[in-house]
């Protein structure tokens, strides 16, 4: 038998009345249940923690050593659950999001986020799409922001915006009109099966392009940056990622005809969560400021 928080308040509050009749009647409970809580917790320390002088329960040596251990820790935890039940402020939010989301996106938003809530912690895991649904069904994760499909009936799924996907080349050539299919050939550099990016892209271009030649698969966007400066690959990659790097001239856009690849951004969670007060505050901020970065990035030429 282990002891309990209701022991120790029991016995706490016998302490300072002295009267098992008393405390029955403050805490609602009849005296015989007091008595037998009483008991409980000496039989567990193994010695009785009260003398019986006169009606009255008075601590002996031992009662006494016991209530000098336990009262500070009782009261702090009388102090940490009138905290949280009287704060929606604080507590701690585990978000996980694919790579383009968690270099793109999430530092913004998780800095923005602690700027308004300093007494809130976030821990943030970075995964492709497949990982971060496997996190949210595992209960690793609170919240997960991905990109492209997904499915599932224990997962609730709401759309943000829409991420434009576009080819890419270090090789200025590279990049005049064509069609997809006269792309196929060439040296594609695509992110690793599970990526959002890849099954997007990929389902995309099924019907135009029966064998498309990848070259390299890698797991991080910037890692396929890099060895895109190999002038003959190409990837389809998330327009946020490479904005800079076409805009200095470092990529180039390809002129893909009739090339027309989206998907959408997602914010998804368990349908079994909990929505406690701190997890619709922080849902809610992270929805809107994300929104808010998705329309910017559209109106940007």
């Amino acid at each position: 038998m282990k002891l309990t928080l209701r022991q120790m308040e029991i016995f706490l509050n016998v302490v300072s009345s002295g009267h098992l009749t008393n405390v029955a009647k403050e805490m609602n409970l009849s005296q015989s249940a007091i008595s037998m809580s009483i008991k409980e917790l000496e039989n567990i320390l193994g010695r009785p923690v009260f003398d019986r002088i006169n009606k009255k329960l008075i601590l002996n040596e031992v009662g006494r050593a016991f209530y000098k251990e336990i009262d500070p820790i009782f009261k702090k935890l009388t102090d940490i659950e009138y905290e949280f039940k009287n704060s929606e402020n604080k507590g701690m939010i585990r978000v996980g999001a694919s790579t383009t989301i968690v270099d793109y996106l999430m530092p913004s938003i998780i800095c923005s986020y602690m700027s308004s809530y300093p007494d809130v912690k976030i821990t943030l895991k970075e995964g492709n799409t497949k990982e971060i649904v496997d996190m949210i069904k595992a209960g690793t994760i609170d919240v997960g922001f991905v990109e492209g499909i997904v499915t599932g009936s224990d997962i609730i799924k709401e759309k943000i915006g829409v991420d434009e996907l576009v080819v890419v080349t270090a090789n200025k050539e590279l990049s005049a009109p064509c069609y997809i299919d006269e792309l196929a050939q060439k040296r594609w550099v695509l992110r690793e099966e599970g990526s959002g990016t890849r099954e997007v892209f990929l389902n995309y271009i099924k019907d135009k392009v029966s064998d498309l030649n990848i070259f390299f698969e890698l797991g991080h966007t910037e890692s396929i940056k890099s060895i895109l400066m190999n002038r003959e690959c190409l990837t389809c990659i998330s327009k946020i990622s490479v904005r800079n790097e076409i805009t200095e001239g470092k990529l180039f856009q390809v002129n893909v005809k009739k090339f027309d690849c989206k998907r959408d951004f997602l914010v998804i969670y368990h349908k079994d969560k909990y929505h406690s007060t701190l997890f619709e505050k922080f849902l809610f901020f992270s929805k809107k400021l994300m929104m808010q970065m998705l329309e910017a990035e559209k109106r940007v030429k």
